[in-house]
């Protein structure tokens, strides 16, 4: 029943137009438009004006976080559900026990690995949905006679700037690591101009998507130099256009070309002081969101919530059951003078009977507290200052770095994909990689200076000693944010939570992992339904 309910998904492109934003679904494995006219509008008339396709466009900005995209499976979509499903599946944020269970299997690594699994089908499926669409929009105007306009040039830059995006979601993840790989042997993922291939395509090799994204974000950025300014930060800004070449170059080892996109990317997005981090990671308005998601509660996912996954104040069964938890090691690391400890409670009462850990429920197994009234104190004054509910439960190494706005509540809050925090790591990895000693050293204290009153960068003084600083200081300003899979790969490091505070008994194979240029499994398995279904892949094409 669902191979046949795929191949009529994969058939047709829905553009629908549901309040403001005009939703446009299609698989990678389709290849010609079907309109239905009790519930679309045909594509005649979607790409008929620039008004019209600047709804099609709409219809990606939601998708970006969205649930609900036709062809796709509940709760696994969008960036709400993959920033966080990285961090787990790379070990940065740990499960302590089984709320509802959600995204246990990614920690365990038996849903990345499985070809049949709906992780790797929706992931699939999204980022072909937002190549598909970017190719319909800019294969539409290009057979226009639009006059160019401002709005015609942040259209096209836009959709050239998601196909990039989508592609190098694609390839990072389905292929074997740029700088750990051969790109130009290694087979990457089907490069498809979308309406125009009859049976699907073959997988390109690593080194020729690259190509295409690397096309298309230099279309991107020359068009959204002279493209009329964004409506909001849910729309690709140029801004956010070199941040995308900064992240595709660094992921190739383009350090120059990183260095200066990322320095680009972070013009006007002032660095957050203390009292801006501490409010929480929730609004795209914090002065250095680069781009995010603006969520209103009449489209909030909500049990598909980004804030769901990771933080500890919302009501929810993953939340209140599951408290995530940084790497011990990691925390133990962070000066007491580095303002982002508070962000983790390394002394909260494990009040969770059910804890992975085995010291739950009481003072008299918590090895932290001798008393009930100190325990119970303890869980009452984190409930009172983080806005909780007396159902959450608490647990040493807890993470508090994402606030909701209206706390212990299922209310949305945003998303936000890049930051200038990040830039300015990638700039100074990057030159760090360059043996620009001092350069790399100015870069860094442009972050760890502001993060850490105490912090000297004339402390670290070789690339070996740059590179461990960066390494530390990317996996605490961006933790829970989607980062620490394809940082690992780029690094070529494995993971052992040895004495992280995870629990053998519960990760299984997740615990260790060989790093990825000695471990396939780092790389995921395309979908089965798209072997089966693309004509030009065989089984000797999995992964």
């Amino acid at each position: 029943m669902k191979n046949k309910m795929l191949n009529k998904i994969t058939r047709k492109i829905y553009m629908l137009l549901l309040a403001l934003s005009l939703i446009v679904t299609y698989s990678c494995s389709e290849r010609y438009l079907d309109t239905v006219p009790t519930d679309s509008i045909s594509e005649a008339a979607a790409f008929s004006n620039p008004d019209n396709i600047d709804l099609v466009l709409n219809g990606l900005h939601r998708q970006m976080y969205s649930s609900e995209l036709n062809g796709g499976s509940g709760s696994r979509n969008g960036e709400s559900h993959f920033l966080p499903s990285l961090d787990f599946i790379s070990g940065e944020v740990i499960h302590t026990g089984p709320g509802f269970n959600w995204m246990k299997g990614e920690a365990q690594w038996l849903l990345h690995t499985n070809a049949n699994s709906t992780t790797v089908f929706n992931f699939w499926y999204q980022r072909y949905h937002f190549v598909a669409t970017s190719n319909a929009i800019i294969n539409n105007v290009a057979a226009s006679d639009f006059p160019e306009t401002p709005q015609i040039n942040r259209i096209l830059g836009q959709a050239h700037a998601y196909r990039a995006w989508a592609y190098w979601r694609l390839v990072t993840t389905f292929s074997k690591g740029y700088i750990i790989g051969d790109p130009t042997t290694d087979p990457g993922v089907p490069l498809t101009d979308g309406l125009g291939i009859s049976e699907g395509a073959p997988r390109g090799t690593v080194a020729e998507v690259y190509n295409q994204i690397e096309n298309d974000i230099d279309s991107a950025i020359e068009f959204l130099k002279v493209a009329s300014a964004p409506d909001n930060k849910s729309n690709i800004s140029l801004n956010a256009a070199y941040g995308i070449k900064a992240r595709v170059a660094l992921s190739k080892g383009d350090w120059t070309t990183a260095a200066t996109n990322a320095a680009l990317a972070r013009e006007g997005f002032p660095l957050l002081d203390e009292a801006g981090w501490d409010i929480g990671f929730n609004s795209v308005e914090l002065s250095e969101v680069i781009w995010g998601s603006r969520i209103i509660d009449t489209e909030s996912n909500f049990f598909s919530a980004y804030f769901y996954y990771i933080s500890f104040m919302f009501n929810g069964g993953e939340c209140r059951g599951n408290n995530k938890i940084i790497d011990i090691e990691l925390y133990e690391d962070i000066p007491a003078t580095d303002y982002r400890n508070k962000a983790w409670l390394p002394l909260a009462p494990n009040t969770n009977s059910a804890a992975y850990n085995g010291q739950g429920g009481s003072f008299e197994v918590d090895p932290n507290y001798d008393d009930a009234a100190s325990f119970d104190a303890a869980k009452a004054a984190i409930i009172a200052e983080y806005g909780a509910t007396s159902r959450h439960n608490t647990h040493p190494y807890m993470n508090v770095k994402f606030k909701q706005s209206r706390p212990g509540t299922n209310n949305p809050d945003d998303v936000i994909y890049m930051r200038s925090s990040e830039m300015v790591l990638i700039e100074a990895e990057a030159k760090a990689m360059m043996n620009d000693i001092s350069g790399a050293q100015d870069a860094l204290d442009i972050l760890a200076s502001e993060r850490d009153s105490a912090f000297d960068k004339t402390a670290f003084t070789t690339q070996d000693a740059l590179m461990d600083q960066i390494k530390f200081q990317r996996r605490v300003e961006l933790w829970g944010e989607g980062f620490g899979y394809h940082d690992k790969i780029r690094w070529d490091e494995g993971i052992d939570h040895t004495n992280s505070g995870a629990s053998l008994n519960i990760y299984g194979d997740g615990f260790i992992q060989e790093r990825p240029s000695a471990n396939d499994d780092w790389v995921f398995k395309i979908p089965q339904d798209e072997i089966n279904a693309n004509s030009f892949l065989t089984e000797a094409d999995q992964n």
